[in-house]
């Protein structure tokens, strides 16, 4: 690479680097969803559930076991044989040795278990089970990070409004202080508008400091390190007040199904349905398939019990049938009854609890909307005020404590307009959740 080249890639790097480190909302939630912690647990639960899937799949596949022994009979039990069979006194006879060992391989094959087949009907549910936490855990990043993004919005207005301000106090004061020193006014009134200036100073600490930890929460649920600058765009372009309530992600029309939270109770009614089934299951007898193989020997010292080893196989089948466990299987039954018809009384009250947040939080928008746009015009009305007031103050038509109402009539009706604009903020992000329409909110950020 020529020394130009090399010259100009150094001069275009800086431009680069600073245009990435710019974040905005999407930006903001795409990264916090590859990087946040919860997003590798919830992958690892989806993993165990593929393993859980994959267990309950071997109970139906051949298992083979090996087994070993070896035995010092240190004192080798004795048979007696009664007397008359082989002499006219009983008879003790040792049917082994002082060495034995034993080498047995056996598959064991399952034909039937209704039990086992009605729990394997849960492999499907279970997966469905991880794939909606994980998409469950995606909204939650979704919305956690939305809330963090807009508290520093809204902090930031806040700076921006408390600096016009002091501009405003400091103005104020240099007026004043004219005044005063040339007898005009009393130094009483330079020190009201001190005060008001001081405080304002106060505020603009206090809001800084509350920036600084919203942004420390963005870091947190972004999972961004805390020791890294993160540059949160300056442009309000994803926040509209004016916005039709009808307008937000398709939130016009509430479906129950959008709702991953009743997707999830649902496939738990489901889980809960298969194990009451499966417990039922447990009247129906068992059947299983073996073959067996392997050898045995024996001997007064170690080494012939290895060296004479004796073969031996079998083949065949067993039937287990349970008879007195009744009562423990019945009141297993009924608590996994109970469960299920919990689960799906529990699914119900979701539908109305779901659709009645719904409608809340449309509500809460339509009318956070209304005081956005009412507390706009108040600060506009405000500011007119503090204008004409200013005016008459310069003129000498007013005196500093009309001057200071006008004033802090302005910084009231600023304070109203931030609360109302978080509020507003919060309730669109509350009412993307309660429609279940969070991700469709996400893929249509700019």
């Amino acid at each position: 690479m020529k020394r130009k080249d090399i010259l100009f890639v150094l001069c275009i790097l800086p431009l680069s680097i600073s245009a990435q480190d710019t974040w905005n909302l999407r930006t903001c939630i795409e990264y916090g969803i590859k990087n946040n912690r919860n997003s590798a647990v919830y992958e690892n639960e989806k993993k165990v559930a593929d393993a859980k899937a994959k267990e309950a799949l071997a109970a139906y596949l051949p298992a083979v076991s090996l087994t070993g022994t070896v035995d010092d009979n240190l004192k080798v039990q004795e048979t007696v044989i009664p007397a008359g069979v082989f002499g006219p006194t009983d008879t003790r006879v040792a049917f082994t040795k002082k060495f034995s060992t034993n080498a047995t391989a056996q598959l064991d094959q399952t034909i039937f278990d209704h039990s086992l087949l009605t729990g394997l009907k849960a492999n499907k549910y279970s997966r469905q089970q991880s794939d909606l936490n994980l998409i469950k855990n995606e909204e939650t990043i979704i919305y956690n990070i939305s809330t963090a993004y807009y508290q520093i919005f809204v902090y930031r207005e806040q700076l921006d409004l408390l600096h016009a301000n002091q501009e405003t106090y400091l103005k104020q004061m240099e007026i004043t202080k004219l005044q005063v020193d040339k007898g005009i006014l009393l130094k009483k009134e330079l020190d009201k508008v001190t005060v008001d200036y001081n405080n304002s100073v106060s505020q603009v600490r206090v809001a800084e400091s509350d920036l600084s930890l919203s942004e420390n929460q963005l870091k947190y649920e972004m999972g961004f390190p805390f020791d890294s600058t993160l540059k949160v765009e300056q442009s309000a372009s994803v926040i509209n007040p004016e916005l039709p309530v009808s307008s937000l992600s398709g939130t016009e029309s509430f479906s129950v199904m959008n709702r991953t939270d009743y997707r999830l109770a649902e496939v738990d009614a489901k889980l809960m349905d298969i194990d009451q089934k499966r417990i039922k299951s447990g009247i129906y007898p068992k059947l299983t398939a073996y073959v067996r193989y392997g050898a045995v020997g024996f001997g007064d010292n170690l080494s012939p019990a290895f060296s004479s080893l004796s073969p031996f196989s079998a083949v065949g089948i067993k039937l287990n049938f349970p008879i007195l466990d009744f009562f423990k299987r019945n009141a297993q039954y009924n608590q996994a009854k109970y469960k299920s018809r919990n689960a799906l009384e529990t699914l119900k009250l979701n539908e109305g609890k779901f659709r009645m947040e719904f409608e809340n939080a449309r509500t809460k928008v339509s009318k956070e909307q209304s005081n956005v746009a009412n507390n706009k015009r108040n600060i506009e009305l405000a500011q007119s005020v503090l204008t004409t007031t200013d005016l008459q103050y310069r003129k000498g038509t007013t005196d500093m404590t009309e001057w200071l109402t006008a004033q802090n009539s302005l910084k009231e009706a600023q304070n109203n307009y931030l609360n109302s604009l978080y509020n507003y903020l919060l309730a669109k992000i509350d009412l993307e959740k309660a429609g279940g329409t969070l991700k469709t909110f996400y893929t249509s950020l700019p």
